[in-house]
């Protein structure tokens, strides 16, 4: 059994993606309802948006780190 990939952490950009586990608001809500294949696929592609979340938090640090 897949657990819940919440970490308490809830907070939702524009996108509706939560900054804390990186799923969708759809994925979230539809967590209980998901298969165990359906639940493995939440968490590959929470992962890859936690991933490129921080990706881009390291991007725009650099950006703005003077020269």
């Amino acid at each position: 059994m897949t657990e819940q990939p919440c970490v308490r952490n809830c907070c939702l950009d524009p996108a509706d993606v939560c900054l804390g586990c990186g799923r969708t608001l759809p994925e979230i809500t539809g967590w209980h309802q998901a298969n165990e294949l359906e639940k493995q696929q939440i968490l590959q592609r929470s992962q890859q948006r936690l991933q490129q979340m921080a990706d881009s938090q390291l991007r725009r640090r650099a950006a703005n780190r003077p020269e």
